[in-house]
């Protein structure tokens, strides 16, 4: 499929992208990060009310995860000093960025969970936390669903909506806390040297980049086609036979039992999410804006996606049920949005296994 995809034979593909190429691009992410810095600054960074300061950390990342792939994807063609010493900065801002939005979107995605489940109102959320755009797809999530089978066993209503809003009290605390928390972090780390000192090579970034001396006219498409063979053999691994079945005992009684330690069967899944961002952001450098028209490759991002937010929601709804000298009703609700979730889980692994398999038959 790779060759297929970026086949360097294919008349209709235009000149071979070279390593002029992704200096551009990487000239084009850097101007972004300064550009959304500037925004940043100038929105403000009180939690929950500057829309715009929330849409520049956004844009922040986005061009630091593109910046940081280019240098994963490429680095044969960079200088290997400047390079391996920026990629670490890279992850840790990205990383630092997104904890804020993630606790955000977990506890709308279980308030709303807890509310379709019960069948009445629960905890409210705090302002800000319904925008935060990172709630899954609920049509297509549906539809995962149905083709994947009957859901799950229905909760006992009556017992599930007398705990149901003291569940969700104790999430919007725990859950509201760790976003505090974060959004202090993210404030600390914005402030800090080292944040600083990524900004100025990334401001440098934005006008010379390290290529390799040879890097200028050597073709990008032989790295970019061995970034989808990786994504296609880490896809090969996973278990996409058992994806189809919606109901999965094992998850389900690790993610209640005492372990915190998140579930194994969901690492590979993620890696496979960080390696389709790796081969989307390698064609971006190819392509430009002609690679982000490919709807499949969208398609199977944004099954992963929602495979990731609810096994998050769920390893949240499963720590809150280990808090000591909670009710037994809200135990029991914990522990029913807690199957939900990872029932949603098997229904993005099962979207996913439908968009690929039609993926490889289209190529």
């Amino acid at each position: 499929m790779a060759q297929q995809h970026l086949d360097p034979t294919d008349p209709t593909a235009g000149p071979a992208p070279t390593g002029d190429a992704l200096a551009g691009y990487l000239r084009a992410q850097a101007t972004e990060f300064l550009r959304a810095l500037r925004q940043h600054r100038e929105t403000g960074t009180a939690p929950g009310t500057a829309e715009g300061s929330v849409e520049a950390t956004r844009a922040l990342r986005r061009s630091v995860r593109r910046i940081s792939a280019s240098l994963h994807t490429y680095r044969p063609l960079l200088d290997a000093d400047w390079s391996e010493g920026l990629r670490p900065e890279l992850a840790w801002l990205s990383g630092t960025l997104s904890m804020e939005h993630a606790y955000a979107a977990r506890l709308e995605r279980l308030l709303l969970a807890l509310q379709r489940l019960s069948g009445g109102a629960v905890f409210p959320a705090q302002s800000g936390v319904a925008t935060v755009g990172r709630a899954p797809d609920t049509v297509q999530l549906q539809a995962a669903h149905a083709a994947a089978g009957p859901p799950s066993p229905t909760p006992d209503r009556g017992n599930l909506t007398v705990g149901a809003a003291k569940a969700g009290a104790l999430l919007e605390r725990q859950l509201t806390l760790a976003r505090t928390r974060a959004h202090s972090t993210a404030l600390q780390a914005l402030g800090s040297s080292r944040f600083h000192a990524v900004a100025d090579t990334i401001a440098v970034l934005a006008s010379e980049v390290p290529l390799t001396a040879t890097a200028p006219g050597t073709d990008l498409r032989p790295l970019a086609i061995a970034a989808e063979e990786r994504l296609t053999d880490a896809v090969a691994a996973l278990p996409l036979v058992t994806a189809g079945h919606p109901y999965n005992a094992a998850a389900l009684i690790h993610g209640l039992s005492p372990d915190p330690s998140p579930h194994p069967q969901d690492a590979p899944w993620h890696q496979v999410r960080l390696l389709l961002r790796l081969h989307r952001y390698a064609r971006e450098a190819l392509y430009g804006d002609k690679a982000s028209l490919d709807v499949r490759l969208l398609t199977a991002g944004q099954a992963l996606h929602r495979h990731r937010d609810a096994s998050e929601a769920a390893a949240a709804a499963a720590s809150a049920a280990r808090t000591p000298r909670i009710a037994p009703a809200t135990a029991y609700a914990l522990g029913v949005l807690h199957a939900d979730q990872r029932h949603e889980v098997e229904a993005a692994r099962f979207a996913f296994q439908q968009c690929w398999q039609k993926q490889v038959v289209s190529t």
